[in-house]
Protein backbone atom coordinates (compact mmCIF):
# COMPACT_ATOMS: atom_id res chain seq x y z
CA UNK A 1 0.00 0.00 0.00
CA UNK A 2 2.85 2.37 0.90
CA UNK A 3 4.53 1.73 -2.46
CA UNK A 4 1.26 2.46 -4.24
CA UNK A 5 0.89 5.82 -2.47
CA UNK A 6 4.51 6.68 -3.24
CA UNK A 7 3.93 5.83 -6.91
CA UNK A 8 0.82 7.99 -7.02
CA UNK A 9 2.67 10.87 -5.38
CA UNK A 10 5.51 10.61 -7.91
CA UNK A 11 3.02 10.57 -10.78
CA UNK A 12 1.24 13.63 -9.36
CA UNK A 13 4.54 15.52 -8.98
CA UNK A 14 5.44 14.57 -12.57
CA UNK A 15 2.17 16.10 -13.76
CA UNK A 16 2.80 19.26 -11.77
CA UNK A 17 6.25 19.63 -13.31
CA UNK A 18 5.15 18.72 -16.84
CA UNK A 19 4.88 21.50 -19.35
CA UNK A 20 5.62 22.43 -22.91
CA UNK A 21 8.52 24.78 -23.57
CA UNK A 22 9.13 27.45 -26.17
CA UNK A 23 11.64 25.91 -28.64
CA UNK A 24 14.72 27.67 -29.97
CA UNK A 25 14.85 25.53 -33.12
CA UNK A 26 12.84 23.05 -35.16
CA UNK A 27 12.26 19.51 -33.93
CA UNK A 28 15.26 17.39 -34.87
CA UNK A 29 14.74 15.48 -38.12
CA UNK A 30 11.86 17.66 -39.32
CA UNK A 31 11.76 19.77 -42.47
CA UNK A 32 9.37 22.03 -44.36
CA UNK A 33 7.39 20.93 -47.38
CA UNK A 34 8.99 21.77 -50.71
CA UNK A 35 5.74 23.23 -52.02
CA UNK A 36 4.48 25.21 -49.00
CA UNK A 37 6.45 27.83 -47.07
CA UNK A 38 6.14 28.24 -43.33
CA UNK A 39 4.86 31.37 -41.61
CA UNK A 40 7.83 33.57 -40.71
CA UNK A 41 9.15 32.99 -37.19
CA UNK A 42 7.29 29.71 -36.59
CA UNK A 43 8.93 26.52 -35.29
CA UNK A 44 8.22 22.87 -36.12
CA UNK A 45 7.29 21.13 -32.86
CA UNK A 46 5.91 17.84 -34.23
CA UNK A 47 6.64 15.98 -37.43
CA UNK A 48 5.48 12.73 -38.97
CA UNK A 49 6.27 11.27 -42.38
CA UNK A 50 4.92 8.07 -43.96
CA UNK A 51 5.99 6.84 -47.38
CA UNK A 52 2.50 5.50 -47.99
CA UNK A 53 -0.59 6.32 -45.96
CA UNK A 54 -4.33 6.79 -46.22
CA UNK A 55 -5.86 10.15 -45.32
CA UNK A 56 -9.50 11.25 -45.54
CA UNK A 57 -9.67 14.88 -46.66
CA UNK A 58 -12.82 16.73 -45.49
CA UNK A 59 -14.70 18.61 -48.20
CA UNK A 60 -17.61 19.61 -45.97
CA UNK A 61 -18.41 20.24 -42.32
CA UNK A 62 -18.52 17.32 -39.90
CA UNK A 63 -21.93 15.83 -39.12
CA UNK A 64 -22.89 13.63 -36.18
CA UNK A 65 -23.65 9.93 -36.52
CA UNK A 66 -25.37 9.52 -33.13
CA UNK A 67 -25.64 5.77 -33.56
CA UNK A 68 -21.85 5.42 -33.71
CA UNK A 69 -19.11 6.05 -31.14
CA UNK A 70 -15.36 6.31 -31.53
CA UNK A 71 -12.83 4.44 -29.40
CA UNK A 72 -13.10 7.09 -26.64
CA UNK A 73 -16.91 6.87 -26.45
CA UNK A 74 -17.37 10.19 -28.26
CA UNK A 75 -20.30 10.68 -30.62
CA UNK A 76 -18.82 9.99 -34.05
CA UNK A 77 -18.54 12.90 -36.48
CA UNK A 78 -17.48 12.74 -40.12
CA UNK A 79 -17.78 15.07 -43.14
CA UNK A 80 -20.74 14.54 -45.44
CA UNK A 81 -18.34 14.86 -48.38
CA UNK A 82 -14.69 13.82 -48.37
CA UNK A 83 -11.89 12.55 -50.58
CA UNK A 84 -9.96 9.42 -49.64
CA UNK A 85 -6.29 9.93 -50.46
CA UNK A 86 -3.45 7.44 -50.66
CA UNK A 87 0.17 8.40 -51.05
CA UNK A 88 3.14 9.96 -49.25
CA UNK A 89 1.81 11.67 -46.10
CA UNK A 90 3.63 14.38 -44.15
CA UNK A 91 2.27 16.06 -41.02
CA UNK A 92 3.87 19.25 -39.71
CA UNK A 93 2.84 21.04 -36.51
CA UNK A 94 4.05 24.62 -36.16
CA UNK A 95 4.15 26.89 -33.11
CA UNK A 96 3.54 30.44 -34.31
CA UNK A 97 5.14 33.61 -32.89
CA UNK A 98 3.21 35.45 -30.16
CA UNK A 99 0.14 37.51 -31.06
CA UNK A 100 -0.44 35.80 -34.41
CA UNK A 101 -4.08 34.82 -34.82
CA UNK A 102 -5.32 31.52 -36.31
CA UNK A 103 -7.18 33.39 -39.06
CA UNK A 104 -4.09 35.40 -40.01
CA UNK A 105 -1.98 32.24 -40.25
CA UNK A 106 -4.60 30.32 -42.23
CA UNK A 107 -5.02 33.16 -44.73
CA UNK A 108 -1.26 33.39 -45.24
CA UNK A 109 -1.19 29.65 -46.02
CA UNK A 110 -4.12 30.03 -48.41
CA UNK A 111 -2.41 32.90 -50.19
CA UNK A 112 0.74 30.80 -50.61
CA UNK A 113 -1.29 27.89 -52.00
CA UNK A 114 -3.09 30.10 -54.52
CA UNK A 115 0.19 31.70 -55.61
CA UNK A 116 1.41 28.22 -56.65
CA UNK A 117 -1.63 27.60 -58.84
CA UNK A 118 -3.52 25.73 -56.14
CA UNK A 119 -7.19 25.93 -55.28
CA UNK A 120 -9.17 25.87 -52.06
CA UNK A 121 -11.59 22.93 -51.80
CA UNK A 122 -13.28 23.64 -48.46
CA UNK A 123 -13.01 26.23 -45.70
CA UNK A 124 -14.69 26.67 -42.31
CA UNK A 125 -14.17 28.28 -38.92
CA UNK A 126 -15.01 27.70 -35.27
CA UNK A 127 -18.19 25.69 -34.57
CA UNK A 128 -19.32 25.73 -38.21
CA UNK A 129 -16.63 23.10 -38.91
CA UNK A 130 -18.76 20.61 -36.94
CA UNK A 131 -18.06 18.60 -33.81
CA UNK A 132 -16.51 20.03 -30.65
CA UNK A 133 -14.62 23.16 -31.68
CA UNK A 134 -12.74 23.39 -28.36
CA UNK A 135 -11.10 19.96 -28.44
CA UNK A 136 -8.07 18.70 -30.30
CA UNK A 137 -7.34 14.95 -30.35
CA UNK A 138 -7.78 14.25 -26.62
CA UNK A 139 -10.87 13.46 -24.59
CA UNK A 140 -13.78 11.05 -24.36
CA UNK A 141 -17.49 10.86 -23.61
CA UNK A 142 -18.49 13.93 -25.61
CA UNK A 143 -18.40 14.86 -29.27
CA UNK A 144 -15.57 14.17 -31.69
CA UNK A 145 -13.63 17.18 -32.91
CA UNK A 146 -12.17 18.01 -36.31
CA UNK A 147 -8.71 17.23 -34.91
CA UNK A 148 -9.91 13.77 -33.83
CA UNK A 149 -11.23 13.09 -37.32
CA UNK A 150 -7.91 14.09 -38.87
CA UNK A 151 -5.77 12.04 -36.45
CA UNK A 152 -6.46 9.88 -33.42
CA UNK A 153 -4.82 10.52 -30.04
CA UNK A 154 -3.19 7.09 -30.32
CA UNK A 155 -1.29 8.25 -33.41
CA UNK A 156 -0.20 11.39 -31.56
CA UNK A 157 1.24 9.25 -28.77
CA UNK A 158 3.09 7.27 -31.38
CA UNK A 159 5.56 10.06 -32.08
CA UNK A 160 5.34 12.48 -29.13
CA UNK A 161 5.88 11.74 -25.46
CA UNK A 162 3.21 12.99 -23.06
CA UNK A 163 3.62 16.72 -22.31
CA UNK A 164 6.23 17.15 -25.03
CA UNK A 165 5.75 20.20 -27.20
CA UNK A 166 4.09 18.20 -29.95
CA UNK A 167 1.80 16.32 -27.59
CA UNK A 168 0.70 19.53 -25.88
CA UNK A 169 0.00 21.26 -29.20
CA UNK A 170 -2.12 18.35 -30.42
CA UNK A 171 -4.07 17.44 -27.25
CA UNK A 172 -4.76 20.76 -25.48
CA UNK A 173 -8.07 22.60 -25.23
CA UNK A 174 -8.40 25.26 -27.93
CA UNK A 175 -10.40 28.17 -29.28
CA UNK A 176 -10.76 30.13 -32.55
CA UNK A 177 -10.44 27.13 -34.86
CA UNK A 178 -9.95 27.77 -38.61
CA UNK A 179 -9.59 25.17 -41.34
CA UNK A 180 -9.12 24.68 -45.07
CA UNK A 181 -8.42 21.92 -47.54
CA UNK A 182 -6.75 22.58 -50.87
CA UNK A 183 -5.20 21.02 -53.94
CA UNK A 184 -1.92 21.75 -55.72
CA UNK A 185 -2.57 20.05 -59.10
CA UNK A 186 0.93 20.66 -60.50
CA UNK A 187 2.48 18.84 -57.52
CA UNK A 188 -0.23 16.14 -57.25
CA UNK A 189 -0.64 17.23 -53.63
CA UNK A 190 -3.66 17.72 -51.37
CA UNK A 191 -3.37 19.87 -48.24
CA UNK A 192 -5.22 20.11 -44.94
CA UNK A 193 -4.43 23.19 -42.82
CA UNK A 194 -5.89 23.55 -39.32
CA UNK A 195 -5.10 26.54 -37.10
CA UNK A 196 -6.23 27.28 -33.54
CA UNK A 197 -5.26 29.00 -30.31
CA UNK A 198 -4.32 26.98 -27.23
CA UNK A 199 -6.28 27.75 -24.04
CA UNK A 200 -4.61 25.20 -21.72
CA UNK A 201 -3.27 26.85 -18.55
CA UNK A 202 -2.21 23.72 -16.63
CA UNK A 203 0.16 21.09 -18.05
CA UNK A 204 0.79 22.91 -21.35
CA UNK A 205 0.66 26.47 -20.08
CA UNK A 206 3.76 27.54 -22.05
CA UNK A 207 1.59 27.47 -25.17
CA UNK A 208 -1.40 29.29 -23.68
CA UNK A 209 -2.76 31.89 -26.11
CA UNK A 210 -0.30 30.79 -28.82
CA UNK A 211 -1.45 29.78 -32.30
CA UNK A 212 -0.76 26.30 -33.63
CA UNK A 213 -0.85 25.31 -37.32
CA UNK A 214 -1.31 21.64 -38.23
CA UNK A 215 -0.50 20.90 -41.88
CA UNK A 216 -1.22 17.53 -43.49
CA UNK A 217 0.10 17.03 -47.02
CA UNK A 218 -0.60 13.97 -49.16
CA UNK A 219 1.35 13.54 -52.37
CA UNK A 220 -0.60 11.10 -54.53
CA UNK A 221 1.54 8.05 -55.30
CA UNK A 222 1.01 4.41 -56.17
CA UNK A 223 1.80 1.95 -53.42
CA UNK A 224 4.84 -0.25 -53.97
CA UNK A 225 3.75 -3.85 -54.44
CA UNK A 226 5.83 -5.92 -52.00
CA UNK A 227 3.51 -8.81 -51.16
CA UNK A 228 4.57 -12.28 -52.26
CA UNK A 229 1.87 -13.86 -54.43
CA UNK A 230 0.23 -16.84 -52.74
CA UNK A 231 0.34 -19.86 -55.03
CA UNK A 232 -2.64 -22.01 -55.97
CA UNK A 233 -1.42 -25.04 -53.99
CA UNK A 234 -1.09 -22.96 -50.82
CA UNK A 235 -4.56 -21.46 -51.31
CA UNK A 236 -6.02 -24.92 -51.75
CA UNK A 237 -4.23 -26.27 -48.66
CA UNK A 238 -5.28 -23.33 -46.50
CA UNK A 239 -8.94 -23.64 -47.51
CA UNK A 240 -8.84 -27.38 -46.89
CA UNK A 241 -7.22 -27.02 -43.45
CA UNK A 242 -8.81 -23.77 -42.17
CA UNK A 243 -11.82 -23.26 -44.43
CA UNK A 244 -10.59 -19.91 -45.74
CA UNK A 245 -7.66 -17.79 -46.88
CA UNK A 246 -7.19 -13.99 -46.72
CA UNK A 247 -5.63 -12.41 -49.80
CA UNK A 248 -3.93 -9.01 -49.98
CA UNK A 249 -2.86 -9.23 -53.61
CA UNK A 250 -6.10 -7.93 -55.11
CA UNK A 251 -5.93 -4.16 -55.45
CA UNK A 252 -8.68 -1.62 -56.10
CA UNK A 253 -8.76 2.04 -57.01
CA UNK A 254 -9.38 4.08 -53.87
CA UNK A 255 -13.01 4.04 -52.75
CA UNK A 256 -13.97 2.13 -55.92
CA UNK A 257 -14.60 -1.44 -57.06
CA UNK A 258 -12.24 -1.23 -60.05
CA UNK A 259 -9.63 -4.01 -59.94
CA UNK A 260 -6.14 -2.72 -60.66
CA UNK A 261 -3.84 -4.39 -63.20
CA UNK A 262 -1.32 -5.46 -60.56
CA UNK A 263 -3.93 -7.87 -59.18
CA UNK A 264 -3.42 -10.25 -62.11
CA UNK A 265 -0.83 -12.58 -60.46
CA UNK A 266 -3.19 -13.29 -57.55
CA UNK A 267 -6.22 -13.71 -59.84
CA UNK A 268 -4.16 -16.14 -61.97
CA UNK A 269 -3.49 -18.29 -58.90
CA UNK A 270 -7.15 -18.24 -57.76
CA UNK A 271 -8.22 -19.40 -61.22
CA UNK A 272 -5.53 -22.08 -61.24
CA UNK A 273 -6.70 -23.37 -57.84
CA UNK A 274 -10.30 -23.57 -59.06
CA UNK A 275 -9.28 -25.30 -62.29
CA UNK A 276 -7.33 -27.91 -60.28
CA UNK A 277 -10.39 -28.49 -58.05
CA UNK A 278 -13.39 -28.49 -60.43
CA UNK A 279 -15.88 -29.34 -57.65
CA UNK A 280 -14.73 -26.55 -55.33
CA UNK A 281 -17.18 -23.71 -54.65
CA UNK A 282 -16.11 -20.58 -52.79
CA UNK A 283 -17.47 -17.48 -51.16
CA UNK A 284 -15.58 -14.38 -52.31
CA UNK A 285 -15.84 -12.03 -49.34
CA UNK A 286 -14.94 -8.33 -49.48
CA UNK A 287 -13.69 -6.62 -46.29
CA UNK A 288 -13.00 -2.93 -45.61
CA UNK A 289 -11.61 -0.79 -42.82
CA UNK A 290 -13.94 1.48 -40.81
CA UNK A 291 -13.53 4.73 -42.78
CA UNK A 292 -17.07 5.87 -43.60
CA UNK A 293 -20.38 4.42 -42.51
CA UNK A 294 -21.05 0.71 -42.10
CA UNK A 295 -23.70 0.71 -44.84
CA UNK A 296 -21.50 2.55 -47.32
CA UNK A 297 -18.66 0.10 -46.74
CA UNK A 298 -21.05 -2.84 -46.99
CA UNK A 299 -21.99 -1.69 -50.48
CA UNK A 300 -18.35 -1.05 -51.42
CA UNK A 301 -17.20 -4.45 -50.14
CA UNK A 302 -20.09 -6.15 -52.01
CA UNK A 303 -19.19 -4.42 -55.28
CA UNK A 304 -15.55 -5.38 -54.88
CA UNK A 305 -16.43 -9.02 -54.25
CA UNK A 306 -18.67 -8.96 -57.32
CA UNK A 307 -15.84 -7.44 -59.37
CA UNK A 308 -13.58 -10.38 -58.44
CA UNK A 309 -16.29 -12.89 -59.36
CA UNK A 310 -16.95 -11.11 -62.66
CA UNK A 311 -13.24 -11.17 -63.52
CA UNK A 312 -12.88 -14.87 -62.68
CA UNK A 313 -15.99 -15.74 -64.69
CA UNK A 314 -15.25 -13.49 -67.65
CA UNK A 315 -11.49 -13.66 -68.13
CA UNK A 316 -10.79 -17.10 -66.68
CA UNK A 317 -14.06 -18.84 -67.65
CA UNK A 318 -14.79 -20.10 -64.12
CA UNK A 319 -18.47 -21.01 -63.78
CA UNK A 320 -20.31 -18.27 -61.84
CA UNK A 321 -22.25 -21.04 -60.10
CA UNK A 322 -19.06 -21.88 -58.21
CA UNK A 323 -18.56 -18.32 -56.96
CA UNK A 324 -20.68 -16.40 -54.47
CA UNK A 325 -19.76 -12.74 -53.81
CA UNK A 326 -20.59 -11.10 -50.50
CA UNK A 327 -19.51 -7.92 -48.72
CA UNK A 328 -19.30 -7.60 -44.95
CA UNK A 329 -18.12 -3.98 -44.57
CA UNK A 330 -15.88 -3.74 -41.47
CA UNK A 331 -17.77 -6.39 -39.48
CA UNK A 332 -14.84 -8.84 -39.26
CA UNK A 333 -11.60 -6.93 -38.52
CA UNK A 334 -8.35 -8.82 -38.01
CA UNK A 335 -6.60 -5.77 -36.49
CA UNK A 336 -7.47 -2.50 -34.77
CA UNK A 337 -8.68 0.27 -37.08
CA UNK A 338 -6.98 2.87 -34.86
CA UNK A 339 -3.79 2.75 -36.98
CA UNK A 340 -3.09 2.77 -40.72
CA UNK A 341 -1.26 -0.54 -40.38
CA UNK A 342 -4.35 -2.11 -38.84
CA UNK A 343 -6.62 -0.62 -41.48
CA UNK A 344 -4.41 -2.07 -44.23
CA UNK A 345 -4.77 -5.54 -42.71
CA UNK A 346 -8.54 -5.18 -42.61
CA UNK A 347 -8.80 -4.27 -46.31
CA UNK A 348 -8.74 -7.70 -47.92
CA UNK A 349 -10.52 -10.33 -50.01
CA UNK A 350 -11.17 -13.66 -48.30
CA UNK A 351 -11.92 -16.93 -50.07
CA UNK A 352 -14.15 -19.24 -48.00
CA UNK A 353 -14.65 -22.85 -49.00
CA UNK A 354 -18.21 -24.19 -49.38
Amino acid sequence: MKKMWIGMAVSFMTLLMADASIPASDLQGSKDLAYLKRYEGSMIIAYQHKRFDRFVLPLAALKADKGKRDGKNNIYFAPETSKVLEGEHTRLVYLLPPERTPLEVLKNNEEEILSRGGKTLFECEKSECGGDAHRTTSGGGGEMSLSMFLQSEEDVKGYNEVFSNGYCALTSRITDQHYLTAELPSDKVFLSVLTYQVTDSSFCKAFKDRTIAVVDAVEIKEREQKMVVIKADEMNQKIRDEGMIALYGIYFDTDKAVIKSESKPTLDEIAKMLEQNPQQKILVVGHTDNEGSFEYNRGLSQRRAEAVVDRLAGEYKISPKRLHPTGVSYACPVASNSSEEGKAKNRRVVLVGQ
